[in-house]
């Protein structure tokens, strides 16, 4: 019994640790393409819009398809859909390694991310399963939390010393082999598994979701060339509230719709998704406006520029357990209030940030982005699911995950936007043009203290989750 048992242990710790893999490769690759975006504009000869669509296919896609991916592998099978998800996300990966050009590279990022969007909340189920003791399925969702933020954290600089060392295309090889690895493990280890009851696909729904994302961010990149009231913007943000609208009308009447309005009647529920929205639109502007800035500004290389912001995914991985312990001991006002002060504070100093600003003056201000970032998510998750119905958790937790995605997906396509026209204009006119996103910075993290004070208060204990 007791060899039966350790052989059980066994089995369980080898399925965490696949699940694991595949987390490092997705959730690395939101990060480690950043610090290659110079490498890659150069090569590919790409504007900067293009080196936004880089980031924002693979984002975009995540946050549209992470609800009914979850809902697939309810359905049809948790290791097949994972298995597919790994497949795609190898495929993608050697087809950006390879991409001629920046709109093939897009593509290939939209494959990468099809398949990403079948492993995060695929693992999270296959984990939940395979440890139903609640003690020990607690711990290890911890352990694939911190493996999620380190991937993040450790991302530009393994991105930078591939790219230093070998050139950017290897920060998609080094991918495969990985995958290669996780699809064997999950062929020898991993069980399959399905719910119970698994919600029905909502096909009119996700494709509205996908509409609304994609058409909004289209006409944010598309405006920095063509201006906001050329006809082709115009015409995207006119798709995107007919898309919203289409929402609010259809969704209330499925039985399992893929949107369930009715979680957002809870007042701390619907401030954990917007506050994901605006935290990750920060921390997504962040990166991708200082990793132009330190190569382009800087002149920096891009090992270099990636281990500047090892401290930010440094102080990310230390803080996050200090947060959730935080929230567990006395609720998630405080660390989001540290989240949202520090995130404006990040921003202010920002403003302060130049071509011969001292490097020490420079790591400083980031560690505001690191401690904004690692005290932000676990309130949020908590936020999200505690007390909603068991019926209704798994769908809030996907909820906050694309939340936080299109949160970066925004970040990226609002800030690239803004400084996009000054990258080939010199150092004085970049940094002048990212004075507009350190103030829209400076905006998210007061955005985030007013939702702290507002979904923490009395008002809150009006709003429960659930049907009403």
């Amino acid at each position: 019994m007791s060899d039966m048992t350790h052989a059980d242990r066994r089995r369980r710790m080898l399925v965490l640790a696949v699940c694991c893999t595949s987390m490092v490769v997705v959730v690395m690759d939101i990060s480690i393409v950043n610090v290659a975006l110079p490498a890659i504009g150069r090569d590919l000869h790409s504007p900067v819009s293009g080196l936004q669509w880089t980031v924002d296919a693979y984002t975009l896609v995540l946050s549209s398809f992470l609800v009914m991916a979850g809902s697939l592998a309810d359905r049809v099978g948790r290791r097949r859909v994972f298995r597919l998800g790994l497949i795609a996300f190898g495929l993608g990966s050697l087809a950006c390694s390879l991409a001629p050009g920046i709109g093939w590279l897009i593509g290939a990022r939209a494959l990468q991310a099809a398949g990403g969007t079948m492993l995060n909340p695929v693992a999270m189920a296959i984990i939940a399963t395979a440890f139903p003791d609640r003690g020990e399925r607690a711990r290890a969702i911890g352990v694939f939390g911190a493996v999620s933020g380190l991937a993040l954290g450790l991302g530009p600089v393994l991105g930078g010393a591939l790219v230093d060392g070998f050139g950017w295309r290897w920060i998609f090889w080094v991918n495969v082999p990985v995958v290669i690895v996780a699809l064997l493990g999950t062929a020898l280890f991993v069980p399959e598994s399905r719910a119970a009851r698994p919600r029905r696909f909502d096909p009119v729904g996700q494709a509205l979701v996908f509409l609304v994302l994609g058409s909004a961010v289209a006409a944010i990149i598309q405006s920095g060339e063509l201006g906001w009231t050329s006809p082709a913007v115009v015409a995207l943000l006119a798709i995107a509230v007919a898309a919203v609208l289409g929402i609010l009308w259809f969704e209330p009447r499925r039985a399992d719709p893929l949107l369930d309005l009715h979680l957002f009647r809870s007042l701390p529920f619907s401030a954990a998704i917007l506050t994901a929205l605006l935290a990750l639109s920060g921390f997504g502007a962040f990166l991708f406006v200082t990793t132009l800035y330190l190569q382009e500004v800087r002149g920096l290389s891009p090992l270099r520029a990636g281990l500047c912001l090892l401290p930010v995914g440094a102080l990310i991985i230390v803080l996050s357990p200090l947060a959730g312990r935080m929230v567990a001991g006395r609720g998630p006002r405080r660390p989001l209030l540290i989240s949202g002060v520090a995130l404006a504070l990040g921003g202010a100093a920002s403003l302060r940030l130049g071509p011969a600003t001292p490097m020490p003056v420079v790591l400083a201000v980031f560690l505001l982005y690191g401690v904004a970032q690692g005290t932000v998510n676990p309130p949020i998750s908590n936020s999200a699911v505690s007390g909603m119905p068991a019926s209704m958790a798994g769908l809030a937790a996907s909820l906050a995950s694309a939340g936080r995605q299109t949160g970066i997906t925004l970040g990226v396509a609002v800030s690239g936007t803004m400084v996009g026209a000054a990258v080939t204009h010199g150092q004085a006119a970049f940094t002048t043009a990212e004075h507009r996103v350190w103030w829209l910075v400076i905006a998210l993290g007061a955005g985030i203290t007013a939702l702290a004070l507002l979904s923490t208060g009395r008002v809150a204990v009006r709003h429960p989750p659930g049907r009403h």
